[in-house]
């Protein structure tokens, strides 16, 4: 196994000269990106529907080919689900990554075409080694195993044609190699489970006995599974369990909030830490710094990128810039064109750059994440910052969380509403609230403008959650496990009444 993990971690980070090659050209990287995407779809229904063959540089390409969301394109891929091919895109599209972005009723139907599978999301996941390895070059990765958590797949049958769907994670590890099954657990049968509880018990106990160096998914699933594998072995720490764990992949939320918890739960003060930014739609991003958690800007996958500034969200013919066009501190909404048939198409995230040469940056939030119900403009970021001040002087330490206005009512002034579910509970709700209130008004001066005096807006309402609430909200809405996450901010009640709801129920 040592010459096995030499040789690999080698073969690994021979990837890192590719990756210094895009870090050095990025423009050239990207425009040719774009000129290839447009060839290969230029023979399509989408590519004669928009002149692709015309198109020859990325103004002509903004000026003809509108923005795009899931709801404009999505007839075309129902189309592709029925299985009409050389739609969107010019290879066959089998598979459809499941999504819901966060824990909306309606899901999402990706496609995943061969060339996005094999030059995104594997190359993201070699990726991800291949920095690793190039970061902690003692590493012992691939003397073990990698524990990944994984949702599950269906098939859908539209009379001759069948397709799989399921979230991507399940489809990427349902199409691993062979080779890449020898690094990974559990098996199959047991990594594709649909019954969350059931596939908890069973990864928990078919792994206690694995030699596991490396963990990866969500953090708030993880933890839940962290959790289990505790129970089952009653062990007090987890590398008790996996004494070779090393490194923890994580990403789909801020890690911010839940990075004490796995501290505790791991009790190894050299854990290593790596922040991914994938989605079912693509892989963005990774950590390439061990001092920082800024994510490096992957350019090489197939996906040509453009950046909308927010201010432009929601206006007519907004304006799009390209990456030699971005500008530091300045949140942009995400649009990408993709090697499976998405089109100048908005994912829906916003980021901010920290650096140009080479291009990294973070994530800020969610174009449809955030409230500005009373032009206070508070988004994710503000969110996540200013609950890490309040729990600093609190001592709190916070599971999950979600936010949404309440609106003026006659004389009564609008606020905000905030349920947590508390890890390690603050010594009282009120100093919690006050300095919440206190961090909000110096990181974000709408918000402090519209709390003057409380002429506009009140104190805002905290209102601490019994544990597992959120896990019978996920349940309820038949959504546990996989890639689901807590919606942070809304600009609605939907979710926070929903929650009201399940507390209700429950006290009857």
């Amino acid at each position: 196994m040592a010459i096995l993990n030499s040789i690999a971690s080698w073969w690994m980070k021979k990837r890192m000269h590719q990756i210094e090659l895009f870090m050095k050209y990025p423009d050239d990287v990207q425009n040719e990106c774009l000129r290839k995407l447009i060839s290969s779809a230029k023979d399509t229904e989408w590519g004669k529907l928009y002149n692709f063959k015309n198109i020859t540089n990325h103004e002509q390409f903004k000026s003809i080919v509108p923005i795009q969301d899931y709801d404009t394109l999505k007839p075309f891929i129902d189309r592709v689900r029925r299985g009409e091919q050389n739609v969107l895109w010019n290879s066959d599209i089998k598979w459809f990554a499941k999504s819901s972005g966060t824990t909306n009723d309606k899901s999402k139907f990706i496609p995943v075409s061969e060339e996005s599978l094999d030059e995104c999301h594997y190359n993201g996941g070699r990726d991800m080694i291949a920095i690793y390895c190039s970061l902690h070059s003692e590493t012992q990765l691939f003397t073990g195993k990698n524990l990944g958590l994984g949702g599950s797949l269906a098939t859908d049958n539209f009379g001759s044609y069948s397709s799989q769907n399921g979230d991507l994670s399940a489809i990427v590890i349902n199409n691993l190699p062979m080779w890449a099954e020898f690094f990974r657990s559990p098996d199959l049968s047991i990594a594709l489970m649909d019954k969350w509880d059931d596939k908890v018990e069973k990864l928990s106990r078919a792994t206690i006995d694995e030699n596991v160096v490396s963990l990866a998914g969500v953090p708030s699933w993880m933890l839940i599974v962290m959790k289990h594998v505790l129970e089952v072995t009653g062990k007090k720490s987890i590398t008790d369990v996996w004494p070779n764990l090393e490194v923890y992949f994580h990403g789909g939320v801020n890690f911010g909030p839940y990075k004490e918890q796995f501290k505790t739960v791991f009790n190894k003060p050299d854990m290593n830490y790596l922040e991914l930014y994938n989605a079912s739609e693509g892989f963005f991003g990774i950590q390439d710094q061990a001092d920082s958690s800024e994510l490096l800007l992957m350019l090489d996958y197939g996906i040509y990128y453009e950046f909308m500034p927010v201010n432009e969200l929601g206006v007519h013919n907004s304006k799009t810039l390209s990456l030699h066009e971005v500008a530091l501190d300045t949140s942009y909404a995400l649009v990408i064109s993709t090697n499976a048939g998405l089109w100048r198409y908005m994912l829906g995230d916003t980021i901010k750059f920290t650096s140009l040469y080479p291009f990294r940056f973070k994530i800020t939030g969610r174009t449809k994440n955030f409230i500005n119900a009373f032009g206070e403009e508070v988004i994710v970021d503000n969110a996540d910052k200013a609950l890490s001040i309040a729990c600093e002087k609190s001592g709190a330490r916070i599971r999950e969380y979600t936010a949404a206005p309440v609106y003026m009512n006659g004389s009564e002034n609008g606020t905000h509403e905030w349920l947590i579910e508390f890890e390690t509970s603050p010594s009282t709700i009120e100093y919690f609230t006050e300095m919440l209130d206190n961090a909000l008004k110096s990181i974000n001066s709408d918000y402090e403008a519209k709390r003057y005096q409380n002429l506009i807006l009140k104190l805002p309402i905290v209102t601490s959650l019994p544990k597992e609430t959120f896990y019978k909200w996920f349940e309820s809405k038949n959504k546990l496990g996989g890639q689901h996450k807590v919606p942070r901010l809304n600009n609605d009640r939907k979710y926070v009444d929903e929650i009201h709801s399940i507390l209700n129920n429950s006290l009857a």
